[in-house]
């Protein structure tokens, strides 16, 4: 049966249909579709291995163990085709039974490699094929490279990215679905093995934005949410880097993703791609620290975000090769045709410090050359190794997050605008950079984005917007976070505190004086120029509340300002003064009901109102006058 026929279904059927098979029958409809769709190709699958597990059987009775062995070294391509279904049926049957000992006799698998379309390589079993060293003679570099290929994998490929795109242009919702429905193919998500493959390089979960999406194949990315907050710019770096000698790594543009029409009616480009090398300890924004080096797509090089003119601007489908030579001079190539010398500094510089591939877009998708068994999209310089070809001795490998939740902290702060909150959060990850804090916060989203004095208001509230995506995935993703808000709202600070359940759950209130929280408050909005309207601010006051010590919601709550017992007292005089100062509010009035006769006419003619009453002898003069 298809899956089409099973959709058709009702729910009666369903159920009874599962039932039949002895499955549970509750759920919703979509629940039991896809229980259904299972048994019916688990069923299926066991059918068709069925024959060939008996061809198997009788084979092995039949002939002696010297013909079996003979036959073994003479057609292994035949022994191949018999066995695949059992081989199938047999990781299937093993594949959640966590006490499985049986020793595997198969050859060891083949490491995770990411091939320059994004196909993943990850073989638990199964013998290794040696590649034609001369199947990629004939074919050029760049370009001409990856786009010829094989017929069946053109084929393959065009029709998934096609695919994709498809999704992704007119439906997010829907490449989320697929997404989702793909994630078991994800290199650090759905093979154990790989997980602890230290020497596999792609792209760093780790070490990356919260909203930047990476592949499945681990060596390609986009911005999570570009259709909804285009100007929002995404970094990641790789989990390898290294200290010494000449190593260079290739970035592809695959597309842009977004083309806006502005309100003047002119077409307003939001795309951007830095590419370059930055330190672990900098900023995942490119370009905007001091041991950051960037060049830009619009043909420029970037470093403490200072801008200047270098190379040529960027397209589609445009390769760029990033080399350094023994960290002290870095250069850029666009499609093997070398640009300049962009970067030139002392070793000492870096105080031993390696430096990593780093990428930064928006509103693009890019992609990473990671397979060290393929060619270069474009040969490098003479004397140079890709990062993918070093040997492992020679790469320094990132650090990584807790592999599980209850290993990871979550930090959340409470206060009143202005109180101290992000200086807290700044100082306390500068004073433990072991645990790899995400900051969290409407701030630190808005230093991703192009803000404007036009565009303002919206990308303040596309900055809001967005973090509340964000806090879902973060609840999601095992990682260390602070989470950089007032948090003041009783229900909102329960709804974060139950989101984050299985990690450790810490909650640190900055309550100041009164005089210092008035004086900290007048420099941010001088500093910011960002002034918090009087009546918002009394409202926050009001309806303020403090978390308390005996909640089971949290595992350690913390007041680094006042102590509970003074800040509590504080609060209820900030909020009889806020109470007083606040205008009175005025009740709505009641909707008044709209007369029968304006909303449709009277059943039994006219209201009495209209009725003409003659009180005596009218003549007919006075009977017209009185009609008009």
């Amino acid at each position: 049966m298809k899956l089409a026929d099973i959709k058709k279904l009702k729910v009666t059927e369903l159920r009874s249909r599962l039932v039949e098979l002895g499955l549970d029958s509750k759920g919703l409809k979509a629940e039991l579709v896809d229980r259904l769709w299972s048994a019916t190709t688990t069923s299926e699958s066991q059918q068709d291995g069925a024959p060939a597990e008996e061809a198997k059987q009788r084979n092995l009775t039949t002939s002696s163990p010297s013909s079996d062995v003979e036959d073994l070294t003479s057609s292994p391509p035949a022994e191949a085709d018999v066995t695949a279904p059992l081989k199938a049926d047999r990781v299937r049957e093993f594949t959640d039974c966590a006490t499985q000992t049986e020793p595997d006799s198969d050859p060891p698998s083949a490491l995770p490699t990411c091939g320059s379309e994004g196909e993943t390589v990850c073989q638990a079993e199964g013998p290794q094929h040696a590649e034609d060293p001369g199947e990629h003679e004939d074919l050029g570099r760049g370009r001409a490279f990856y786009e010829a290929k094989s017929p069946q994998a053109v084929q393959e490929n065009d029709v998934t990215e096609q695919h994709i795109h498809d999704t992704l242009r007119f439906d997010p919702c829907k490449f989320n679905m697929f997404r989702d429905k793909t994630e078991k193919t994800f290199v650090q998500m759905s093979c154990p093995k790989c997980r602890d493959i230290v020497s596999v390089l792609v792209i760093s979960t780790d070490n990356c934005h919260l909203h930047f999406e990476v592949g499945p194949d681990g060596c390609s990315g986009q911005p999570r949410f570009w259709d909804r907050f285009p100007l929002l710019w995404s970094g990641c770096r790789l989990t390898h880097g290294v200290q010494q000698g000449m190593v260079g790594f290739e970035v592809r543009v695959e597309r842009k993703l977004l083309i806006s029409q502005a309100e003047d009616g002119e077409v307003r480009e939001p795309y951007g791609l830095r590419v370059g090398w930055s330190a672990a300890d900098s900023s995942l924004l490119l370009g905007e620290n001091e041991l950051s080096f960037a060049y830009d797509g619009r043909g420029k090089k970037v470093q403490s975000g200072k801008e200047e003119m270098f190379g040529e601007p960027l397209t589609d489908g445009d390769i760029i090769g990033c080399y350094a030579v023994n960290h002290v001079e870095l250069s850029f190539h666009k499609n093997g045709r070398l640009m300049g010398v962009a970067f030139s500094f002392s070793v000492s510089r870096l105080r031993g410090r390696a430096l990593f591939p780093h990428v930064l877009c928006r509103s693009c998708s890019v992609r990473l050359f990671s397979d060290p068994a393929a060619p270069e999209w474009y040969p490098g310089p003479p004397g140079f190794t890709s990062l993918t070809a070093l040997p492992t001795r020679q790469r320094i490998r990132s650090s990584s997050a807790p592999p599980s939740k209850t290993q990871c902290e979550v930090v959340m702060m409470v206060g009143l605008p202005g109180s101290g909150k992000s200086f807290w959060a700044q100082t306390h990850m500068k004073e433990h950079p072991d645990k790899h804090y995400k900051l969290l916060g409407t701030q630190e989203l808005l230093t991703c984005m192009i803000v404007s004095t036009t565009l303002s208001t919206l990308v303040l509230q596309q900055a809001c917007q967005c973090l509340t995506e964000l806090i879902k995935i973060a609840a999601q993703t095992p990682g260390n976070y602070i989470l950089d808000q007032c948090n003041i709202l009783f229900s909102a600070l329960h709804y974060k505190l139950q989101l984050f359940a299985g990690f450790r759950r810490r909650v640190v209130v900055v309550f100041p004086p009164e005089d210092e929280w008035r004086r900290r408050l007048l420099e941010q909005q001088r500093n910011d120029k960002d002034h918090i309207p009087e009546i918002a601010l009394l409202k926050l006051q009001v309806s303020c509340s403090l978390p308390e010590t005996h909640s089971d919601l949290l595992e350690e709550l913390q007041y680094v300002e006042l102590p509970q017992d003074q800040a509590q007292t504080l609060l209820k005089k900030y909020k009889d003064e806020a109470r007083r100062l606040l205008p009175p509010t005025i009740p709505k009035q009641p909707k008044k009901r709209p007369r029968l006769n304006k909303t449709r006419p009277h059943p039994y003619g006219p209201p009495p109102s209209h009725v003409i009453q003659c009180h005596g002898s009218l003549d007919s003069r006075s009977i017209q006058t009185s009609l008009m």
